[in-house]
């Protein structure tokens, strides 16, 4: 096999990876975009410990505030879909620049801001990278990793997409012990340059461009669609709101329904935005419902159990960081080892108790209280930690293994989609109905009482709808193997 850096337009295929051991060629493209793709994920949760200094420094409210991390994750969802278009149009290191370029840049704008819509603009900039490089990453493992590998390397990029999220509030905490809040971009920035820097050196072109057309229609469509919907769910309960709730849902509703539309349409000539007939797969399906109830659990987590630490416990951000941290460590030590477990007994083995670990944690964070001790809620996230790093994993490589060859573009944009739509969904849930039943609590009652009452609400909120999904994990099950065979004749 001619090496990739001699030869950077010759795309790799299965039989280049036939044997057990993968090519160094190979390693060192997924090892530059792994580093990539953990700092871009890593910086998306980054915030969520500087929130309540944001707030006081920026004087916003904690609705105005989950915005920095609910519009990250609507950009990505609107973005992702377009990449798919950007990585037929151009080469593979050409994508990999747009993206860490757009990282960076947005990165500066973040750490430069000195009012709430600069800050806001910064992290929309930021998502728009962000989107760009998991795509680019997946579709590069189903191109070049034979599907008896899959697993392991799948295991590995579950560390990074797991892992990175749970990371960013222990960095953003040990940062803010001693720096302002903006530093928690500040010092993010070399360190996307040089990696950047890296890539343009190292990252190899797999592709031959193609002049496809992009669906301009359905841009918007998809904006006002997953954005209508979100906000419309961050305003339930506002008493500013008015009818915005039902003009947010209502427009919500419509886009997203000429969206489907018009995917069904444009699919008939492989010409749609979102190829939705990915869906017709039933594991697909499944497992993408089971993921997005659990990226909806995971990063409505991540950005409330800060909030009750800081303004329910008066808790510092370091050791609130610190707390977090056993639960991410635990994460990327497992992604690894389940995604060899998965090579050897399939998903179900592994899914189904990760989804009752889940359970067991919103059971420990229902009980949330200003008496409440620390440990209780490092063991509830050790829980949770421990369940969802036993479905990641799984649920990855079944989504896209489930589909035919030609249909993998659009399964990693479906999975990144699904992924920021749920999270977003998720972290306004979370945020609303915390912020709902702490406001509507008697005349006089304490700050802190209020908010864990607005705290337990959501974690009942959250754990009943989890139920739906310990359930829906009964159906798991790993695809046959000529659905997952031929990785590369699809795309060489």
């Amino acid at each position: 096999m001619a090496d990739i850096e001699t030869a950077p337009n010759v795309p790799l295929t299965s039989a280049d990876t036939a044997s057990d051991r993968l090519p160094r060629s190979t390693v060192r493209v997924l090892a530059i975009l792994l580093v990539g793709a953990f700092v871009v994920i890593l910086n998306e949760t980054a915030l969520n410990v500087a929130l309540s200094r944001i707030m006081g420094d920026l004087r916003i409210d904690e609705r105005t505030a989950q915005w920095l991390t609910t519009g990250f994750m609507l950009t990505m969802a609107v973005v992702i879909p377009i990449t798919g278009w950007v990585m037929e149009r151009l080469q593979t290191r050409a994508v990999f620049t747009l993206a860490m370029s757009l990282f960076s840049v947005g990165t500066l704008v973040a750490a430069l801001s000195w009012a709430f819509p600069l800050l806001l603009a910064g992290r929309l900039i930021q998502a728009s990278g962000t989107a760009i490089m998991m795509p680019l990453l997946m579709t590069t493992v189903m191109e070049l990793i034979p599907p008896g590998q899959r697993g392991r390397v799948m295991g590995t990029i579950s560390l990074v997409i797991s892992a990175a999220p749970a990371i960013g509030p222990t960095m953003s905490g040990i940062i803010l012990q001693f720096l302002p809040w903006r530093f928690v971009f500040a010092l993010v920035l070399p360190i996307a340059l040089a990696i950047l820097a890296v890539g343009l050196r190292q990252v190899p072109n797999l592709n031959e461009p193609v002049a496809v057309k992009l669906d301009a229609p359905s841009v918007p469509l998809a904006a006002f669609g997953f954005g209508g919907l979100v906000y419309g769910l961050s305003l339930v309960g506002s008493p500013t709101a008015g009818w915005g709730v039902e003009i947010a849902l209502g427009v919500g509703a419509v886009s997203l329904a000429l969206f489907v539309w018009r995917q069904l349409r444009l699919q008939r000539r492989d010409a749609a935005l979102l190829d939705l007939r990915t869906f017709t797969h039933p594991i697909f399906a499944t497992s993408m419902g089971v993921m997005a109830i659990a990226m909806a659990a995971l990063f409505g987590t991540i950005i409330a159990l800060p909030l009750i630490l800081q303004q329910v416990m008066h808790a510092e951000p370091l050791f609130v960081g610190l707390l977090l941290l056993p639960g991410a460590l635990l994460t990327g030590l497992l992604g690894p080892v389940v995604g060899r477990l998965y090579d050897r007994v399939g998903p179900r083995w592994l899914v189904v108790p990760g989804a009752l670990a889940v359970g067991v944690g919103f059971v420990l964070f229902a009980q949330v209280a200003v008496t409440t001790p620390w440990w209780l809620l490092l063991v509830a996230h050790l829980c949770l930690s421990l369940g969802l790093a036993f479905m990641f994993t799984p649920l990855f490589t079944i989504s896209l293994g489930s589909l035919p060859p030609h249909l993998y573009g659009h399964g990693s944009a479906t999975v990144g989609t699904v992924q920021q739509v749920a999270g977003a969904a998720g972290t306004a849930l979370f945020v609303t109905v915390m912020a709902t039943v702490a406001a509507a609590q008697p005349a006089g009652t304490e700050a802190e009482v209020a908010l864990a009452t607005g705290a337990r609400s959501a974690f009942v909120t959250v754990g009943v709808i989890w139920i739906g999904a310990i359930v829906a994990t009964l159906f798991l099950r790993k695809p046959e193997e000529p659905a997952a065979a031929g990785v590369a004749a699809g795309h060489a």
